[in-house]
């Protein structure tokens, strides 16, 4: 008998979400060389923040990304409301004059971007930094970084207070300062006062992926890595599990950065998310001035075709328990039917229009299937597909089960790259 815990309505409504749109954008965009371009390159603070005399958000127009990324096929977006430089994008009341409305822009961009998403219907999520180069907080004493917390909680409470209700806060930092007392619970305590229903997210960083450092904590954060399922046996909390990931090299925008992921890899790692039963966050960094770049909005919504072919396999799609494929071949179930994920199916067709047809036809087999299958077809076309199915029973009595699904290829002219089977029982 299974023995993991229910998720709390908030991580299910959270990974019914899937898949997010994730912004890094800062003073560093106008410097176009990533987001570390401060500590990277020792630029001293005085120099760095005048940066802020440029920064006028001038083609920053929340609603219509949020539009591109609903095209995309996401269901959420995050924005770095502030990032390790210390820069605010939103109106930090006093705290600090540098930020946004001081700058200019002249506007609260994390108000906009609000607006933006719940019009949209999409929930916003904030990234906020813990690390801040403008506090040394890396290296600072401390009283110097109690300090800095309390400049930070305060920071977090604004956001929490002044926004309307959000869908979740997303911190990074911490593995700056593996050994301090970041004071987790008293702002994890913050938020549940304000957004008892907001996902909390605090990513551990690349050395540490999966690590969650707090019972508050709602998901574990795999950055970059190759994400991997989650063992909830016996755990005392249900925790959702996420893979962030950038769209090029970089969270920040480099301009120079020419190494974008194609969109057949976006939709296999997607897919593997999926087959893992991880959400998805994929990162864009935004021009200077605040818009996407064409590249990172085409490469979106390419992927969103696939996504939107394959929506009723895709968003509240669960592993199936029992049930196991040939990997990266999956299945998920979703409102009571299973989905057969197939990779590598090629392309149909004679050897004189079609160079490489390996892998265009062929069976896969399906393990743990005790149902008698009725039929198998895909999803983006209807067609049905021939199988066998053995429901012999096993030592104990029990039908152990197996299916054989003979694949065809993608007709000439089309290439989902992921194909994706209904199983009608």
């Amino acid at each position: 008998m299974s023995n993991v815990p229910r998720p709390l309505p908030r991580i299910e409504a959270y990974e019914k979400l899937f898949y997010g749109l994730q912004m890094h954008w800062g003073l560093y965009s106008l410097l176009g060389e990533g987001e570390w371009i401060m500590f990277r390159k020792q630029i001293p603070a005085a120099e760095y923040n005048k940066l802020k005399d440029r920064f006028t958000a001038s083609e920053f127009n929340p609603r219509a990304i949020a539009r591109m990324a609903k095209e995309a096929g996401m269901r959420y977006m995050t924005l770095t409301t502030r990032h390790h430089e210390g820069f605010s994008l939103y109106d930090t009341r006093g705290l600090s004059k540098f930020d946004a409305p001081h700058s200019p822009a002249g506007r609260d961009l994390v108000a906009e971007f609000v607006e933006a998403c719940r019009a949209e219907g999409m929930p916003p999520f904030f990234y906020h930094t813990t690390l801040d180069w403008q506090w040394e907080s890396q290296k600072c004493d401390t009283v110097k970084f109690n300090e800095y917390l309390d400049y930070l909680h305060a920071s977090v409470e604004i956001l929490c207070k002044h926004y309307g209700p959000i869908g979740g806060l997303r911190f990074d930092g911490n593995w700056s300062r593996w050994d301090a007392d970041w004071k987790e619970d008293r702002l994890y305590a913050i938020i549940r006062k304000h957004q008892p229903e907001a996902i909390i997210i605090n990513n551990p960083g690349t050395k540490r992926v999966g690590m969650v450092t707090n019972p508050e904590l709602d998901v574990a954060n795999f950055e970059q890595h190759g994400v991997a399922a989650l063992n909830r046996e016996g755990a005392p909390k249900y925790l959702a599990a996420t893979m962030s990931q950038t769209i090029n090299n970089h969270w920040g925008i480099g301009p120079l950065d020419l190494n974008y992921k194609s969109p057949a890899t976006l939709i296999m790692t997607l897919a593997k998310c999926l087959g893992v039963g991880a959400t998805y966050l994929l990162n864009v960094g935004p021009t200077a001035a605040g818009a996407i770049p064409e590249m990172d909005a085409a490469t979106l919504r390419v992927v969103g075709r696939w996504a939107r072919i394959h929506e009723k396999a895709i968003y509240g799609a669960k592993p199936v328990a029992g049930a196991a494929c040939d990997a990266p071949d999956f299945i998920v179930e979703n409102n009571g039917r299973w989905f057969l994920f197939v990779h590598n199916t090629g392309i149909a067709g004679g050897d004189e229009i079609v160079l490489n047809r390996q892998g265009a036809q062929g069976p896969r087999t399906i393990r743990g299937v005790t149902r008698p299958i009725k039929a198998v077809r895909w999803v983006s076309n209807g067609e049905e597909l021939k199988f066998e199915q053995d429901l012999a029973a096993g030592a104990s009595g029990a039908a152990t089960g197996a299916a054989t699904v003979h694949c065809t290829g993608n007709p000439y002219g089309t290439n989902l790259i992921v194909r994706v089977a209904e199983i009608e029982f």
